[in-house]
């Protein structure tokens, strides 16, 4: 086991917590980031997203990925990448479990659908929601509201895409209340699980893709680095059934994709001279990535899923009536606020933008099969057509 970096976060040096500890004391011999991880798994906003879109609506197979698959994906290539570069694992696999905790029902189209509806209160980000709903919303305990996660976990969390040079609303308020140094880099770890969600989607949903039958092997080697990787695969199992041989492909690319970053990062890491975490933070790049020849075959894959997966007709279709969905829970809820539960209803601020703002939380909380069971409710009748696969 490669031992822990000078440059990775150490647990015994955390920042701390917004709010003194529990009474009670710690349970069980665990380091301040594995109770963060523990506390993500245990969390009703982490069992939520196994009812929560990835790529496709509400999937009927059982199959398919939903956010809480993908999540365990991530993590299990980010623990690899952390083990390899010395980082801290456990805060990388917390990061990982936790990073789509803020997705509201049906992925981008339901981001979209409440980013339009508090266009005059602020917008909606998910990102965003991810701190507010780990911070604020998710409050198992009695002596404050949230999980109440380390300084680390959760600056992590707002800035592992990079620096926040313009937070929204959202996270402004929550800097505001627990300074997360917005302006800087993250740690290395959330580096990590930045470019491990990327490594996870872009291979993961080529699988999907293909069950769906949105996606066909011709297609794929229109590509020519995937197109050299089948046919060493080919050549390597010749005879074998073109479904496994399918899966070895997606196998391979991932395993192509965290070599070269565990490669690329060690190489930054030595040239950058970096010798604690707060290094990292002050580098002013990036440490973690891909090296620059996989970085433009990764955008080329991104590219070509978009063309041929993620804005293909019928997925376009189906987030058009998904966004639908949300617009509908948003207006009838903003109309008669009896509709909303009476736990919700007690919570919910007669004053603007706060009263738009709690309707938000309680509809991005939603699983999708629980924003259509309430569109239903309201509206009388199934949404159709959100479905397609």
């Amino acid at each position: 086991m490669v031992p822990r970096a000078p440059w990775a976060c150490d647990p015994a040096m955390s920042r701390g917590r917004e709010f003194a500890p529990e009474q009670g004391g710690v349970r069980g011999p665990r380091s301040e980031f594995q109770r963060d991880r523990d506390r993500i798994i245990h969390s009703i906003a982490f069992r939520r997203l196994r009812h929560k879109t990835q790529v496709f609506i509400a999937p009927d197979g059982d199959h398919y990925r939903v956010r809480l698959t993908h999540s365990l994906e991530v993590a299990q290539i980010g623990r690899v990448i952390a083990r390899a570069l010395g980082a801290d694992e456990d805060l990388t696999e917390a990061l990982c479990l936790a990073h789509d905790i803020g997705h509201p029902p049906f992925g981008h189209a339901g981001e979209d659908a409440l980013e339009a509806a508090l266009a005059d209160c602020g917008g909606f980000d998910h990102n965003a929601n991810t701190l507010r709903v780990l911070m604020r919303l998710e409050s198992p305990y009695v002596e404050h509201d949230g999980l109440n996660l380390t300084w680390e976990m959760l600056e992590g969390l707002a800035k592992h895409n990079g620096p926040v040079k313009q937070p929204t609303w959202a996270l402004a308020e929550l800097d505001a209340a627990f300074p997360l140094d917005l302006a800087s880099h993250a740690s290395i770890e959330a580096q990590i699980a930045a470019i491990s969600d990327d490594i996870a989607y872009d291979n993961h949903d080529i699988d999907d893709g293909l069950r769906g039958g949105f996606l066909t092997l011709d297609d794929l080697l229109e590509l020519p680095f995937l197109a050299e990787q089948w046919y060493a695969i080919e050549a390597r199992y010749p005879g074998a059934p073109r479904e496994r041989l399918l899966r070895e492909l997606v196998r391979g690319q991932i395993g192509r994709m965290v070599n070269d970053v565990i490669g690329e990062t060690q190489r930054r890491l030595g040239e950058s001279g970096v010798d604690s975490a707060a290094d990292v933070r002050g580098a002013g790049r990036a440490l973690c990535g891909f090296s620059e020849a996989v970085r433009r075959e990764e955008r080329t894959l991104k590219q070509f899923m978009y063309a041929r997966l993620y804005l293909h007709p019928e997925q376009v279709a189906a987030a058009d009536r998904a966004r639908h969905v949300v617009e509908t829970l948003f207006a009838a809820y903003r109309t008669d606020a009896a509709l909303m539960p009476a736990t919700w209803q007690a919570r919910l601020p007669a004053e603007e933008p706060a009263r738009s703002r709690t309707i938000a939380d309680f509809i991005a909380g939603m699983t999708d099969r629980y924003a259509i069971d309430n569109y239903a409710k309201i509206v009388g009748q199934v949404p159709e057509g959100l479905r397609n696969v």
